[in-house]
This record gives C-alpha cells, sequence and structure tokens, in this order.
C-alpha cells in the first residue's frame, strides 16, 4: 500500500519510520502513542519550533543534547533562562544554533508557566483541541495525511497559543506536534503501529475531560 514499507525485520511500517534506528523505535513507540505529561508536551513544542526549516531526523538525533541544554524541557527552569543562557545555547553546537529559535523556546517557557496557573496544566490545555473522531477521514491514507498538514483543530490551537503570545506555533506546526503526541492517529492503514498507537488511545483517559 502507498505509505507503508516492508522493514527488514518484516514489519510494515510508515515509509518514513523504518529506517534509520533512531528512527524506527521512535515510530514505533512514541509517535502517534498519547501523551499528558506537560514536560514532554512542552519539549515537543519546542522541538517542532527547532526543527522549522530542517528535518525531524536531524532534531531527532540531537535531542538528548537538547534535553540537557534545556534543563530537561522542565518549562519553569526555562523560563528563568536569561542573556547569560542565550549565549551559552548559541555556544552549544550539540543543538540547533539560531537565536530566534532560542529565545523563542524561553518566551514558549513563560507562556507555558502562565498558562498552567490559568488553565490547570498544559496537558488539560492541549487535550481539549482533540479532533471529534467523526470528523476524521474513515481511513488514514498517504492521499488522506496529504490533505491533512494543518487541521480546523490545529489552526484553532495554533491561534490560540499565539493570542497568549507563543511563537513558532503555525498551524502546520501544531498539527506535527498534534500527530506526534497522539492526539490523532495517523499511522497509515496496515502500519503495524497503528493499531498499537490506537490501543493505547482507547486506554487513555483524556486530561481535558
Amino acid at each position: 500500500m502507498e505509505g507503508l514499507i516492508q522493514s527488514d525485520d518484516g514489519v510494515s511500517r510508515c515509509f518514513w519510520g523504518d529506517a534509520p534506528a533512531i528512527y524506527r523505535s521512535y515510530h514505533d513507540s512514541e509517535w502517534g502513542f498519547p501523551v499528558d505529561d506537560d514536560q514532554r508536551l512542552f519539549e515537543k513544542l519546542c522541538l517542532e519550533g527547532f526543527q522549522a526549516g530542517l528535518s525531524w531526523l536531524t532534531i531527532l538525533r540531537k535531542r538528548e543534547n537538547f534535553r540537557a541544554a534545556f534543563c530537561g524541557f522542565d518549562f519553569e527552569a526555562v523560563a528563568r533562562f536569561g542573556k547569560r543562557d542565550v549565549a551559552r545555547l548559541l555556544a552549544d553546537a550539540g543543538i540547533v544554533r539560531h537565536r530566534g529559535k532560542i529565545e523563542a523556546a524561553i518566551n514558549n517557557a513563560q507562556r507555558a508557566v502562565e498558562l498552567v496557573e490559568s488553565e490547570g496544566s498544559l496537558a488539560s490545555y492541549v487535550w481539549r483541541f482533540e479532533p471529534d473522531g467523526a470528523a476524521r477521514p474513515a481511513q488514514i491514507t498517504w492521499d488522506a495525511l496529504h490533505e491533512m498538514a494543518q487541521t480546523p483543530e490545529s489552526r484553532a490551537l495554533s491561534k490560540d497559543l499565539k493570542r497568549r503570545g507563543w511563537r513558532f506555533v503555525g498551524p502546520t506546526t501544531v498539527y506535527a506536534f498534534m500527530q506526534a503526541m497522539g492526539l490523532v492517529n495517523d499511522h497509515v492503514e496496515g502500519c503495524a503501529s497503528r493499531p498499537a498507537a490506537e490501543q493505547a488511545r482507547s486506554r487513555f483517559s483524556s486530561p481535558a475531560a
């Protein structure tokens, strides 16, 4: 089927999730599985911003360096970063050294602190934007995914985040975040990880409930 690849271990995967090994692991055990941990949600929003203009594989290979540089994406800690931290991060060859993206991550940490104060948690806020399953395509095919680079829900979440002062959170970036964090299951039909992600979603208690 289009959008699938038969891997050398005999498993059918979304074509992008076959190789290298770090990508295969990410595809099989993370992407599309629901997340309600505020720190992981914040990390992904930040890393999606850093990815702009780059490949996700580039970011994934640097993820541990990013975690070390940004205090494990503890947004309360990152919110306190100042000019010395910006200079430190700009000198860190292990991450993406882009001043605008670094400053956006610090800004977004400050906005995350505010959001938690007003909404209770980042998770409960984000999961309010989970799409209604009835409005989703009956089958997730490669053609269907082409039509969903952004969705009404990702546009709504992007708009609200921007209203709250977040940066690097356009609707396409936000939809990639929603795919990765399991707000939707966009493993294509026939991918071995699709039923596993769907089962995880069925067991998941939405923090927005």
